[in-house]
């Protein structure tokens, strides 16, 4: 009896998953314009089945804000997103009454003397109710699961990643004047951390983990053919080969895969098929975002031409 119940269970999970398998997960996300290696995709491929949430941490600009814009596209949903900040709260991530539309409703109610529990009824309905990111997600699930991006968690404070454990556990909540509202569907979550400070484990036990490390060349070299078709092979070559060997640098921020693609973006806009120290000198405020990063290059590398030859 309990087998088949298993049985039964497990078909009703296959049915409702978007992937049949980890290689979907990378093709799909290819197509998508996303390159993924295994690791990455057999997260994917376990928080869609078993309906966690996933947690990717890594440095600013490797693509873990970028996972959740392909999975939306890929699963043809709505993409909502919650950036998180210092004195992020309840209020501001769940749901506020609009009180000066309710302010302004009691008064006309009270002109047409209807009674004070009528005037509470009607005022403290969904109607006069913001609805912020995460009610957003819960309600939006009546039609389709939507993808809950949670971006950059370890900006927030301790206290609302306590009230985030509660949500991600039921993903439900009760508003006092209107009662429990409960998800249909689990959204797809992705919270993501540049790991500015640590997050609490009790958040990480309820997803699944994974580090994005900067790319390999040829991960890079193939985003960047991915990304912009139009860029020729060797050029694309090029300046991957440039970008593996400034992260290699003692920088205070080394440039991310977005900025690989910016560069690239700029350099073709510039009508620029390869490198050179004049173009390099010119755009490196694309790939290096800190003046004393810029200084350093200039004068500690780019002085030197043997540096040069090593870089391009």
């Amino acid at each position: 009896m309990l087998a088949r119940q298993f049985e039964s269970d497990l078909k009703e999970i296959i049915l409702e998953a978007h992937f049949e398998s980890i290689e979907q997960v990378v093709e799909e996300l290819s197509e998508a314009r996303y390159i993924a290696d295994r690791a990455l995709a057999t997260v994917l491929f376990l928080a869609d089945r078993i309906e966690k949430p996933i947690f990717l941490e890594g440095e600013p600009g490797v693509g873990k804000t970028e996972i959740a814009i392909v999975l939306a596209r890929m699963f043809d949903t709505d993409l909502i997103r919650l950036q998180c900040y210092e004195g992020l709260d309840a209020s501001t991530s769940l749901y506020e009454w609009n009180y000066p539309k309710q302010l302004l409703h009691m008064r006309l109610e009270e002109q047409s003397k209807t009674g004070k529990d009528e005037i509470e009824r009607i005022i403290y309905s969904p109607d006069f109710l913001i609805k912020r990111p995460l009610l957003d997600a819960i309600l939006r699930s009546e039609d389709k699961p939507p993808v809950l991006l949670i971006d950059e968690i370890d900006r927030s404070d301790e206290e609302f990643e306590a009230f985030l454990l509660e949500i991600l556990s039921d993903f439900q909540i009760t508003i006092p004047e209107i009662g429990t509202i409960k998800a249909k569907e689990r959204p797809l979550v992705v919270v993501t951390s540049n790991r500015t400070r640590d997050v609490h484990d009790a958040l990480k036990r309820r997803c699944l983990y994974h580090w994005i490390e900067y790319p390999s060349f040829e991960k890079e070299y193939g985003i960047i053919l991915k990304r912009l078709p139009h860029i020729e092979a060797a050029f694309a070559k090029q300046i991957t080969r440039f970008i593996q060997k400034i992260r290699t640098e003692d920088l205070l921020k080394r440039p991310g895969v977005s900025e690989t693609l910016d560069w690239a973006q700029a350099l073709m806009a510039m009508h620029k098929k390869c490198l050179d120290q004049e173009v390099v000198t010119e755009t490196l405020g694309c790939i290096l975002k800190y003046q004393e990063d810029i200084k350093k290059f200039k004068q500690e590398i780019w002085s030197d031409s043997e540096q040069q030859q090593a870089y391009i």
